[in-house]
């Protein structure tokens, strides 16, 4: 195979799927991939967000579409896949973003203790409620299953194409609290390794990244004391354990998503790719 080094990253004329573009993380590289020459799908069961994220797009000379959508509707994602695909034929890149954390699926403390069971007003392991920890799961990781089955045929078709995961850090060493989310990271980093190798012979190459702390305004709640603007106990044991000592910006994803998209990692398949300033590799 010989690649030309001068358009090894270029993506013009591409057209891509994101779930979940609406949000923070996903919208940076939706306007990013949009700059880049990218026709961008921006499939968002929050409609207001995908619709905001798409004018963005326009407004600086992008083509995008906003497409409200369910990932965990296969109705839904057939219709959006429908409707892309009298756009524009299809897509040749699928960004699996849709996902999040949900309190009902986490723990009030990192470590059970023995007075724990017997307080109605802590939520341990044992008073989860079900349906918090199963939604979480489920968004996250059949969020990521059914978009890849609904949307990516057309790639298998042509033999052709790029699928990257939203994993975390959580998938390689679960964190405290967020049981649900950190289970469902890690399945979503199985899978992707499954996928990459059951997708191998059709030409369609399927990664993850796996992000660090970012701070979102999802994670801010949890991480910056509203009274004082000032790091959580939580946050501080973040910055502390990562080697950069910071957290990472929504735009220090970019490089490794358009990485993965070009024709700059042909060769690159089944690879959960930290980006996390250290995390996973500082120990004491």
């Amino acid at each position: 195979m010989k690649i030309d080094v001068t358009k090894i990253f270029d993506l013009s004329g591409k057209r891509a799927a994101i779930t979940g573009g609406g949000g923070e993380l996903c919208g940076t590289m939706a306007e990013a991939l949009a700059r880049l020459g990218v026709k961008v799908a921006i499939l968002d069961i929050d409609a207001r967000a995908a619709r905001l994220r798409q004018d963005a797009i326009a407004a600086a000379g992008g083509k995008a579409k906003a497409i409200p959508c369910n990932v965990l509707d296969e109705e839904d994602l057939t219709r959006c896949y429908s409707q892309i695909c009298e756009l524009w034929g299809g897509i040749d890149f699928l960004i699996n973003g849709a996902g999040g954390n949900n309190p009902q699926g986490s723990t009030d403390r990192e470590f059970l203790e023995l007075e724990d069971l017997t307080r109605e007003d802590i939520q341990s392991f044992f008073n989860l409620p079900f349906e918090g920890f199963k939604n979480t799961f489920e968004l996250n990781f059949f969020g990521t299953y059914l978009p890849s089955k609904i949307l990516t045929r057309g790639m298998a078709e042509r033999r052709s194409g790029s699928i990257v995961n939203v994993s975390s850090m959580s998938a390689f060493s679960p964190l405290t609290k967020v049981g649900a989310y950190s289970a469902a990271k890690a399945a979503v980093a199985n899978f992707t390794k499954w996928m990459a190798v059951h997708f191998s012979h059709v030409g369609v190459r399927v990664n993850a990244i796996a992000p660090g702390f970012f701070m979102t305004e999802q994670l801010r709640f949890l991480h910056i004391d509203e009274k004082t603007g000032e790091y959580t106990p939580r946050a501080k044991k973040v910055v502390a354990h990562t080697p950069m000592g910071r957290y990472g910006e929504p735009e220090e994803l970019l490089g490794t998503v358009i990485w993965l998209l070009s024709e700059g990692s042909t060769f690159v398949t089944g690879n959960v790719v930290p980006i996390d300033g250290g995390y996973s590799s500082f120990t004491v």
